[in-house]
Formats: structure tokens, C-alpha cells, sequence
């Protein structure tokens, strides 16, 4: 988002740490408005004097188990783009493309993690985390997206791992964030049913050949594939059509459920599911209007990928959705699809950033104060959904991404980065405790990188990089993780 407006860390502190205490999180979701809370919390609300869990320093502990940690992605991270029989992926076409990026960036040499990773498992590792997410690029391990494995990538996620080992730190690895390989892009892309088993074959190749993970994620967002990368053109590979979107919807959802069954036939040992980014919804006033907006946005967002992943079954008002892109899944979608989608998952990684407050007209409205680059901040949020994924789907749940952004330019002190971490650590506590179970909680991100359509101009990094040097500078967030890590609670403020 461009919207320019000064955060105002009282803002934060009156309104998002009121939500994150999430005793005044307003009541449970309404029955025919799944995802939804109303009335929404009051902005005045301040946190319960007693916090849950709260020791008699004030330390809140997290949830016994619980693995702490940060998350990258191969494109923003890696660089080194043609080193060692990598391919271009459609994100390295894409940047190519005028004005498809903020600032004309592109991953190129992104963080130079591909020639920096030790120094960075080093930098992991001084802040006492037990857990790394990062992403396995398609293209580094099999340039041409399907036939002969290209050795040397897959050698630079076997030292990743094995370093990762040797500090004590857990490996969960993401299979594809993003980056399909630009000669499956040439072969038609997600919009070809084949592209599901060009997905099953690499998975089946990294299960074989990438011992020491036992925590995988199949997809990152596909939602934000479709919208993005297939309904608005504005993230790789750039295309505005609403029936390839729904094409490619399916075929990702159908992907991930044959890479599910690929690793269920390896007898690897651990665990797989989808990563799926929630976005709460709720209805800005107490109409009728207002509530079925709520829900549409709620199906659009959430509901049309979460049922078929975790019920097997596409959501019965699919009619709902714009056309174009109904018609689309419908016209992938053959007999046998969805228990393959369907196909049991151990867990269910979410990544969280802001909610959604829909008025009777379907327009978001402000309600909450905002980050820097103007998202909405609601802790709240993340308890909503974490209940919702326990209540209504049953699942186990990873946090597998929340954090929000500076300016490019704005000073390395981020105590808003804190406050926000604050209030969302608060809101997992407070939802495991009411009977979520929480594998992880990972923030997003270890380093400063390339974000995608927006290049260099934003920061969501808990350490500081400076591109042209590329010195790590770990932030007062880092330091403040460090220590919740080493303690297993958060601080009181």
C-alpha cells in the first residue's frame, strides 16, 4: 500500500495492545458469518490489569512447546540468481518488466544470502531462536522445472540444513513461495493441470534428497498467487484475467495435495501441510448489509481455499465469487480433485498481518490505528483466527508469518516493531490457552529484502541490512526477540 501517514506508536499502544490482551477481543465469530467478530473491540479499551500467564515480574509465558523463530523467502533473501545452474524463475522475468517494481529492483543479489548464509545462521543463532523458516527455490534445484536435478542447489539446502542442525536450530522449509520456474511458465504455467505433478515430481525430488527436515510447507499464500500474480497483474507472472485465476487456483490447491500424497508415499518422517494467509473479516456496523459483505469478503479471502485444503470440498455459496473467476475453478476442477486436496494435513501454517472492516456497501473502513505503510494493526485479529482454524477446522497451527513494515529510509530504532511483536505474541498466548495448539510462531522477517513489487522501499526485517555493503545490523526488535527467546515469555513493557 502507498497511503502516507505518520505512525503514532500512542496509537498503537491505546489501540492494538488494547486487542492484544484479546480479553476485550469482542465475542465469538456470529454462526453465518464464519471469520467475522461483532461488535468489534472499542478503540478506547486498554489491556486487562491481570495478563494470563503473567509471572510476578510481569513476564507472560508462551505456550510450553511453542518454537520461536524468523522466516525468509528464497527470492527476497538468496540472490546470486545465475550462480551454479540456476534459471530464471518468473519473478527474475518479471523485475524485467518497466515499472513493474517500485524502484526498478529486482532479487538479484537481494540479501547475497546464497554466499552469506553461514554468517546468517551465526546471526540466528545469537538471538537463542529454536526455529528457521525458509524457501527452497524451484528453479535453483531444477532449472528447468522438471527432468535432471541440478546438484548444486540442491548442496546449498543440504549446508543450509545441516548448519542449521549444528546450531540447534529447527529447519521448517517451504516448497514453493513464489518463484515458479520461467521454462514451466513457458509450458503454460498454473493455468495447466499439469502443472500439479511438475509440483508432486519436485517434491518427491527434495523429500529424497533433503534429509534433516521434518516440518514442510507445501504452498505460501496461493491466495495471494491468484489475486496478485493472476486477477490484478501486479506480482509475477503479471496476468489480469479472472478465469486463468480460477484455473490456477485449483491447479495450486491440487498441487499441494499431491505433493502431500508424495511425501505420505516417501516414508519420510515429520509433518506437511498448506500455508494459508488469513485475513479476518468483520462487518463495520450491525446491519444486514453489512454482515453479508462481511461474509463474501470472508469466502473470497478465506473460506474458498481453507475448505477445500481442510474439508475437502469447495465452499456451497462459490457463486458468490466473481464469476470469472467461479467459472474458472470449475472448468479445472474433474472427479477425484478434491479428496486429493483434501488429503490429510498434520498441520496448517498461518501467516496473519491485518483484518479486514467491511461496511454495507463491501468498503473497508478504517477502524484501527495503522503501521508505517499504512496496514491496519489488530492483534486481535491473530486470536480470531487462530480459534477459527481450532474451532472449525480442527487443525494445529504453525505461525508461519506476521510483522509489518518501516519506510526504506526510517531509522533503525523500531520499538513499533516491538510493540507490535508485543501484542501479537500476547494474542497466541491468549489463544493457546484457550485451546489452540501452537507449533511455532515465526516473525516476518529475519532481514531487510526484497519485497517483491515494492522492491527496496519498504523494511520488515528485524536486522537492519544496508544493500550496498551489505552489513547486518541487528535492530532493537532483534535484541528484544533474543531475549523473549532466551526466556521463553515476553517482557512486560
Amino acid at each position: 500500500m502507498s497511503r502516507d501517514r505518520t505512525f503514532s506508536r500512542r496509537q498503537a499502544l491505546g489501540l492494538a495492545l488494547g486487542a492484544a490482551v484479546c480479553a476485550s477481543c469482542g465475542v465469538r465469530s456470529k454462526p453465518e458469518v464464519a471469520g467475522s467478530s461483532s461488535p468489534l473491540p472499542g478503540a478506547g479499551q486498554s489491556p486487562s490489569p491481570a495478563t494470563p500467564g503473567a509471572d510476578p515480574a510481569g513476564r507472560v509465558t508462551l505456550p510450553e512447546g511453542m518454537l520461536l523463530g524468523l522466516s525468509t523467502s528464497a527470492y527476497q533473501v538468496e540472490g546470486s540468481v545465475d550462480a551454479d545452474g540456476r534459471k530464471p524463475s518468473i519473478w527474475d522475468t518479471f523485475c524485467r518488466r518497466p515499472g513493474a517494481i517500485d524502484d526498478g529492483s529486482s532479487g538479484a543479489i537481494a540479501c547475497d544470502h546464497y554466499r552469506r548464509w553461514e554468517s546468517d545462521l551465526d546471526l540466528i543463532s545469537s538471538l537463542e531462536l529454536t526455529s528457521y523458516r525458509f524457501s527452497i527455490a524451484w528453479s535453483r534445484v531444477l532449472p528447468d522445472g522438471s527432468g535432471t536435478p541440478n546438484v548444486k542447489g540442491l548442496d546449498f539446502y543440504r549446508r543450509l540444513v545441516d548448519g542449521l542442525h549444528a546450531r540447534g536450530i529447527s529447519p521448517m522449509a517451504t516448497l514453493y513461495h513464489w518463484d515458479l520456474p520461467q521454462a514451466l511458465q513457458d509450458r503454460g504455467g498454473w493455468g495447466e493441470r499439469d502443472s500439479a505433478g511438475w509440483f508432486a515430481d519436485y517434491a518427491s525430488l527434495v523429500f529424497d534428497r533433503l534429509d534433516g527436515v521434518e516440518r514442510w510447507l507445501t504452498l505460501n499464500e496461493p491466495r495471494v498467487v491468484v489475486q496478485n500474480g493472476y486477477q490484478h497483474g501486479v506480482h509475477a507472472p503479471g496476468v489480469s484475467d479472472d478465469h486463468t485465476a480460477g484455473r490456477v487456483l485449483h491447479h495450486l490447491l491440487l498441487a499441494h495435495g499431491r505433493a502431500v500424497e508424495a511425501f505420505r508415499a516417501s516414508g519420510r518422517p515429520g509433518v506437511i501441510g498448506p500455508c494459508h494467509v488469513m485475513t479476518p473479516c468483520y462487518p463495520a456496523d450491525g446491519s444486514a448489509e453489512a454482515a453479508r459483505a462481511t461474509a463474501d469478503e470472508d469466502l473470497r479471502l478465506n473460506r474458498v481455499y481453507l475448505d477445500p485444503l481442510l474439508r475437502a470440498t469447495y465452499p456451497a455459496d462459490l457463486v458468490r465469487i466473481e464469476a470469472g473467476l467461479r467459472r474458472g475453478i470449475e472448468s479445472a476442477l474433474r472427479n477425484g480433485d478434491l479428496p486429493v486436496i483434501g488429503t490429510r494435513s498434520d498441520f496448517i501454517g498461518l501467516n496473519y498481518y491485518t483484518p479486514a472492516v467491511l461496511d454495507a456497501r463491501g468498503e473497508r473502513q478504517g477502524y484501527f490505528p495503522l503501521t508505517p505503510i499504512g496496514w491496519p494493526i489488530h492483534p486481535g485479529g491473530l486470536y480470531d483466527s487462530l480459534i477459527r482454524l481450532h474451532r472449525d477446522y480442527g487443525m494445529r497451527v504453525a505461525v508461519t508469518e506476521t510483522g509489518l513494515a518501516g519506510p526504506a529510509d526510517g531509522p533503525i530504532d523500531d520499538q513499533y516493531r516491538i510493540d507490535f511483536f508485543t501484542s501479537h505474541l500476547l494474542a497466541a498466548q491468549r489463544a493457546a490457552l484457550d485451546g489452540v495448539s501452537i507449533e511455532s510462531f515465526h516473525g516476518w522477517s529475519l532481514l531487510d529484502n526484497f519485497e517483491w513489487a515494492h522492491g527496496f522501499t519498504q523494511r520488515w526485517g528485524l536486522v537492519h541490512v544496508d544493500f550496498a555493503s551489505q552489513r547486518r545490523t541487528p535492530k532493537p526488535s532483534a535484541r528484544w526477540l533474543a531475549d523473549v527467546a532466551a526466556h521463553h515469555s515476553v517482557p512486560p513493557r
